[in-house]
């Protein structure tokens, strides 16, 4: 199949950005960052510069791959990254627009690829517990009730690519914060630092220039891995005791 992409191309951060036009040779087969390497092949050979995309285990598991693909983070297709996006969706003579992910928290480095450190810092800012070292606790010494574990593991399946960030209007990264604090607060391993960490985590959220939840659920439509907005909830809940504790 023969394709048109509408690829934005900017050298750096401080430099302006626009659109440039693209005709590839694509097989059904390919994944969508499989084409992207064809055209880059296609540049290289023609001694021009290839276009700057994000990518690591091409297996949906690490979130390094998000870019904008004709208006959705990862593409048209829910619960998938685009690593995991295949040509089959796309028809002969379709025009593909791919833009990165846009968002004051996501400085541009180069064409599609944006820094996404701003999600490590709200991490560190309180995304861990404070256990004693020494020889790990059997398995089974802490009753965790099924669907506390549950509600964590699907929490936990947050990826952090940032898809959640693109698709809010406001830029907001509640999602993604509310599911690391989830993950955490709803074992008894976390709820320790329950107040602290939420305090930290959402201070710093607000530090990297994220916006504020409006609730469109825009994040949780876009999210590869379909993490529930009822995190967003729990987050809320946990930041005004939090609050309330502070005082």
């Amino acid at each position: 199949m023969k394709l048109t992409l509408k690829i934005w191309r900017q050298k750096n951060n401080s430099t302006p950005g626009k659109f440039e036009s693209y005709q590839v040779q694509a097989n059904e087969h390919m994944s969508f960052l499989e084409m992207l390497d064809v055209l880059n092949q296609d540049l290289i050979e023609s001694g021009k510069d290839p276009v700057a995309f994000e990518h690591d285990c091409r297996e949906g598991i690490c979130g390094a791959c998000g870019v904008v693909i004709d208006g959705q983070p990862h593409g048209l297709l829910k619960g998938t990254t685009t690593c995991q996006l295949h040509m089959r969706f796309f028809k002969d003579g379709d025009t593909v627009t791919i833009e990165p992910f846009r968002a004051q928290g996501f400085p541009v480095i180069k064409d599609l690829v944006v820094d996404r450190s701003s999600f490590d810092r709200i991490i560190q800012a309180g995304g861990f517990i404070s256990v004693n070292t020494g020889q790990a606790q059997d398995g089974n010494a802490i009753p965790v009730e099924k669907e506390d574990s549950d509600a964590s593991m699907d929490a936990a399946a947050c990826i952090g690519c940032g898809a959640c960030v693109a698709a809010c209007p406001n830029a907001s990264a509640m999602l993604f914060t509310s599911a690391k604090v989830s993950h955490l607060a709803l074992l008894p391993q976390g709820e320790v630092e329950n107040e602290k960490r939420v305090a930290n985590m959402v201070k710093q959220m607000d530090l990297e220039g994220f916006g504020n939840c409006s609730n469109t659920y825009a994040c949780e439509a876009e999210c590869p891995k379909e993490i529930s907005v009822e995190n967003i909830a729990r987050l809320n809940r946990l930041y005004f005791k939090s609050s309330l504790a502070s005082e």
